[in-house]
C-alpha cells in the first residue's frame, strides 16, 4: 500500500555546509500547539522550545518534542518525561560542530532510552510507556520512538512521511520472530474452548507491544531500543503531527492531515483529537501535538499543497536507505534537493548495531565510560558491545565502545542470553 520514495540519500554534513554557505536560509520559526481528552490519565507531552547550547563563540538553539502514552499505571510514562532527555544529552560528547552535534543525535537516543529504561526498571515499578521523542535543531527533525504512539510529517510539498515505525505485535513480523527467537510466546488471549480473542500479545505480560520503557513484568525481550529516524526539510517548511494511539486508531495519516488543514497549530490539534474522538465517544486516552516548521515571515498556516493527480494523499513511508559508507568518505556532488531528504534511519533491536563506532562521529564514546549509562569503567572492566555477538562482520570483541557490568547484563537479557527472572531486571 505505501510505496518507497525514490529520494537520493545525501551526507548530513553535505547538507549542513550547503545550507550555511547559503545567506538565503534561515534558521526556521516553529509554532506548535496540543490538545488531549483523557480517558485513564496514561499520556503525557513534553515541549522545551528553543533550548540553546554553546556552539563556538555563539549559541545554537534546538527544540523538543515529546509523547509518553503510558499502560499499567502513569510511572513510567512520567519518569519518561523528567528524565529522557537528560539522558539523551549526557551521551552526546561536548564541543562538538552543528553537523557532529546532530550526526550524534541517532547513537545519543538509542543510549538515552535504554539508560531511561534501565534507570526506571531499577525502582521496580511495573508500568510501561510508549515513546515518541522529537528533536528539531534548524530543518533537521531527528525521531525516535517505540510504540505505537506516532510521528507523521507534511512536507510543503504535499507528501506525507512516517517518521516512526509501529511496534505493534499484529503488524510487525519481524519483531514477533525477535521476542519468539528470545524466549518469548506470541499469542492471542485464550477465551476458552481454543477461542483466541483481542490483538496479538506478547507472553507472560500481555503486552500487544514489541517495544517500550518499562514492563520489567513482561520481560527483556521488550526493548527500549527506539526506531530513530531523521530527514531534513526543505525552507518551504511542513507540519509534524505527533500523536498517541488514540488518534491513530480512529484516523489515517491522511485524514489528520486533511481535518486540520489550514488552521494553526494549536487549532489543528484541537480539530485532529476532536475528530478522533467524535465518531465512537473516548474510549483511550487521546492525544497530539501540532508543529509548523517554517520560514520566520511566514507566520501564517501552511498553504494547502499542491493539487495531487490521483486526488488522495501522496504517502511515503520510507526513504531510499543511507549506505554503510561514511559521509565523510562520499566525494561527489549534489544537486539542491527539491524534497525531504533521508539523513538517517535505522530501527535493528541489537545494541551491538546500534551503537556500534562506524558512524559519523567516531569518537562519540569515550575509552573509560559506559556507552549507556555514561559512569566510568576502570581500565579493563569494561565489556565491548561486541562481546558474544553472532555477526561476524561485527568488530573484534575487544573493540569499543564498552559497557559497564551492569548495562552488560542488560543487554545479554534484552538479546535472550540470560534467563528472564535471573537477576536484578526481574520481577521476582
Amino acid at each position: 500500500m505505501l510505496s518507497k520514495g525514490e529520494h537520493q540519500t545525501v551526507p548530513l554534513s553535505v547538507l549542513l555546509k550547503r545550507e550555511l554557505a547559503n545567506e538565503k536560509i534561515e534558521s526556521p520559526e516553529l509554532s506548535h500547539g496540543q490538545a488531549s481528552q483523557s480517558k485513564k490519565g496514561e499520556d503525557f507531552t513534553f515541549v522545551k522550545a528553543e533550548c540553546q547550547r554553546v556552539l563556538g563563540d555563539g549559541v545554537a538553539t534546538y527544540s523538543v518534542f515529546g509523547l509518553f502514552d503510558g499502560h499499567n499505571g502513569s510511572a513510567a510514562a512520567i519518569y519518561s518525561k523528567e528524565n529522557l532527555l537528560q539522558n539523551v544529552l549526557s551521551a552526546i560528547p561536548p564541543d562538538l560542530s552543528r553537523d557532529e552535534w546532530v550526526a550524534a543525535l541517532p547513537r545519543a537516543l538509542v543510549a538515552g532510552f535504554v539508560k531511561t529504561d534501565k534507570d526506571f526498571q531499577e525502582k521496580a515499578k511495573t508500568s510501561g510507556t510508549t515513546v515518541t521523542f522529537v528533536i528539531i535543531e534548524g530543518w533537521v527533525v531527528t525521531v525516535a520512538s517505540v510504540g505505537d504512539s506516532r510521528c507523521i510529517l507534511e512536507s510543503a510539498e504535499g507528501g506525507i512521511y512516517y517518521l516512526s515505525a509501529d511496534h505493534r505485535l499484529d503488524c510487525n513480523e519481524e519483531e514477533r520472530e525477535r521476542i519468539t527467537a528470545c524466549g518469548g510466546e506470541v499469542g492471542r488471549l485464550n477465551a476458552g474452548g481454543g477461542t483466541e480473542i483481542g490483538p496479538l500479545r506478547c507472553w507472560p505480560g500481555g503486552l500487544c507491544l514489541s517495544r517500550s520503557i518499562g514492563d520489567m513484568d513482561v520481560g527483556e525481550y521488550i526493548v527500549p531500543v527506539p526506531y530513530v529516524k531523521q530527514v531534513k526539510l526543505t525552507p518551504a517548511g511542513g507540519r509534524l503531527v505527533i500523536a498517541s494511539d488514540g488518534v491513530w486508531d480512529a484516523l489515517s495519516a491522511e485524514s489528520a492531515i486533511e481535518c486540520s488543514r489550514g488552521m494553526p497549530a494549536d487549532a489543528a490539534a484541537s480539530q485532529i483529537v476532536k475528530d478522533a474522538v467524535q465518531p465512537k465517544g473516548i474510549r483511550d486516552d487521546t492525544t497530539c501535538i501540532v508543529v509548523d516548521i517554517q520560514l520566520p515571515e511566514k507566520s501564517n498556516p501552511p498553504p494547502p499543497p499542491p493539487p495531487k493527480r490521483s486526488g488522495k494523499g501522496v504517502f511515503k513511508s520510507m526513504f531510499r536507505k543511507k549506505t554503510s559508507e561514511s559521509s565523510s568518505n562520499i566525494q561527489k556532488d549534489f544537486c539542491e534537493p527539491d524534497v525531504v531528504e533521508e539523513l538517517f534511519e535505522e530501527g535493528s533491536a541489537s545494541l551491538s548495531d546500534r551503537l556500534d563506532a562506524k558512524y559519523p562521529v567516531c569518537n562519540m564514546f569515550k575509552l573509560f565510560i559506559c556507552a549507556v549509562c555514561q559512569v566510568e569503567i576502570k581500565p579493563g572492566q569494561g565489556v565491548s558491545i561486541h562481546a558474544g555477538s553472532s555477526n561476524t562482520r561485527s568488530s573484534r570483541p575487544w573493540d569499543g565502545p564498552f559497557l559497564c557490568s551492569s548495562c552488560q547484563e542488560k543487554k545479554e537479557a534484552m538479546e535472550g542470553r540470560r534467563p528472564f527472572g535471573d537477576g536484578r531486571y526481574s520481577s521476582e
